[in-house]
């Protein structure tokens, strides 16, 4: 079985020159890392560098990006994920003046 579009791509504008895409795939089994059957990039994008991220590449396990920092990121469930995600946007939103 191959992975499996769980969220097809999304892309959302979300202020003047930043822009949000979100993706998450089925798996048929976990990735290296992770715990679960999800394969997930959540990315903010801003005139053209992506600030924040959230995923879950295989090796490195669920993780987000926060410009130059790597993080560890605590997995519960695809509903969660987009919530954290969208919380931390607005957060970064609003540090940024945007």
């Amino acid at each position: 079985m191959k992975a499996s579009a769980h969220t097809p791509f999304e892309r959302f504008g979300v202020a003047e020159g930043v822009h949000a895409e979100l993706v998450v795939w089925n798996v048929p089994a976990p990735l290296k890392g992770s715990n679960h059957l999800f394969k997930y990039r959540l990315a903010l994008i801003a005139d053209g560098i992506c600030v924040l991220r959230y995923d879950n590449e295989a090796g490195k396990g669920d993780h987000r990006h926060v410009g130059a920092r790597e993080l560890a990121y605590d997995f519960r469930d695809v509903e969660q994920l987009k919530v954290d995600f969208w919380t931390e946007v607005g957060e970064w939103l609003n540090r940024s003046g945007r």
